[in-house]
């Protein structure tokens, strides 16, 4: 499985931005999204920006992540679906009838 994982633009370029997550930082090429400013989040995917992510989606991938994490470890995770639970799943609009 392959994941995106939020990343936050520490140091800009045209072609690629010194991007960190916790204590990695790492070269992320920003051919997809273009130049960003340092703050910006972004979606990384194998060491390539795909996305601009805004900070409530970003935070909401931050959850699910470090909830996926909890669960593998035997930790409690629930509180971090906070806005999943009490509501019925529901199918992206594009694949409902």
């Amino acid at each position: 499985m392959c994941l995106g994982i939020p990343m936050t633009v520490l140091d800009d370029g045209p072609y690629a931005a010194m991007c960190g997550r916790g204590e990695e930082v790492r070269s992320v090429s920003m051919r997809l999204v273009g130049p960003q400013v340092p703050g910006t989040r972004v979606l990384v995917h194998i060491d390539t920006a795909i996305r601009v992510l805004d900070d409530q989606e970003a935070e909401a991938i931050d959850r699910a992540l470090e909830g996926l994490a909890a669960a593998m470890e035997g930790r409690a995770f629930e509180h971090l679906f906070a806005d999943l639970i009490d509501r019925e799943p529901m199918l992206p609009a594009h694949l409902r009838s």
